[in-house]
């Protein structure tokens, strides 16, 4: 069964399992999310579930907005997403989904945010290329490097590492553990790291690659 939850980043913390081990883990608040729409192969050509995230005041909203809660028969929600499932035959629209109704400790996810900017980068923060010569005189410490051949190719391949803007992108990291699920409280502990800062949006999906 294909799973799914948008969720927020809270931070990083570390845990021990009952054998000892310490384990750093990524504190998400996952959902509980509501179900606006179920698309199917017979109405839009695909099936695909549209979940709403975090209640907001209905004045919040605009009228296309209000439209759908109204016809869900939910509250407004600031966040919506539409997630690709094969089978949504057990889903409701106005139903409301929990974390605990989704995943279970030990199961495998992809976790996809949008990563932290760091503004204008050169080339040795942005891809890790190597800096010149730190000796008195060199004047080449954090360069490009070369660009391309004189007469021979006569142009910059692409693809070439240039600085440029970097991070503030979306990411996907694949094949998380789930260490610990909190039911009482929403949250969800995953194994690792996770895209994007401190409060941002991430969209959590049973892992491809399990």
């Amino acid at each position: 069964m294909q799973k799914c939850m948008l969720g927020k980043k809270i931070g990083m913390t570390q845990i021990f399992t009952d054998d000892g081990d310490l384990i750093p883990v990524t504190v998400i608040q996952a959902g509980p999310v509501s179900v606006i729409q179920k698309k199917t192969e017979e109405s839009d050509g695909y099936c695909s579930l549209k979940v709403g995230f975090e209640d907001i005041k209905e004045n919040k909203a605009n009228k296309p907005m209000k439209g759908q809660f109204e016809k869900a028969g939910i509250a407004p929600k600031r966040i919506i997403r539409e997630f690709r499932l094969e089978n949504i035959d057990a889903y409701e629209v106005g139903q409301e989904i929990k974390v605990e109704d989704m995943f279970q400790e030990g199961d495998k996810i992809d976790v996809s945010g949008i990563s932290k900017g760091k503004g204008y980068q050169g080339t040795v923060k942005r891809f890790g290329t190597s800096r010149g010569r730190e000796s008195h005189g060199s004047q080449y410490h954090r360069g490009v490097g070369a660009m391309a051949g004189a007469s021979n190719p006569s142009r910059v391949f692409k693809g070439k590492k240039l600085p440029g803007h970097m991070g503030a992108e979306r990411v996907t990291v694949q094949n998380l553990t789930v260490v610990r699920v909190d039911a009482d409280r929403g949250l969800m502990l995953v194994k690792g790291a996770v895209p994007g800062p401190r409060g941002s949006l991430v969209e959590i999906k049973n892992s491809v690659k399990a």
